[in-house]
């Protein structure tokens, strides 16, 4: 299977940035993960949209995966309260 490249939207960036230490290494690793496997076991697909949730602890990671130029853009992260607004 080939690997994925992936692409964070600055926006994302920031969102990243504002949590927690602890909490950011994993979201990382979690996003890192991705170009392996960007549907893993647990992700689920957005209703009426073509966007992906993973899930980290409190937080989620809302992306997008384009297999026809094997990239993933990472649209979202933020805790489970306010991601989806």
């Amino acid at each position: 299977m080939a690997k994925y490249n992936i692409l964070i939207k600055p926006s994302a960036v920031k969102e990243i940035e504002n949590i927690p230490r602890k909490d950011r290494l994993r979201i990382i690793q979690k996003i890192q993960g991705l170009a392996n496997n960007p549907r893993p076991q647990g992700c689920e697909k957005l209703t009426g949209e073509n966007r992906y949730r993973i899930r980290q602890g409190v937080y989620r990671i809302l992306y997008s995966v384009s297999d026809r130029e094997l990239y993933i853009i990472v649209v979202k992260v933020g805790h489970r309260q306010d991601v989806y607004k």
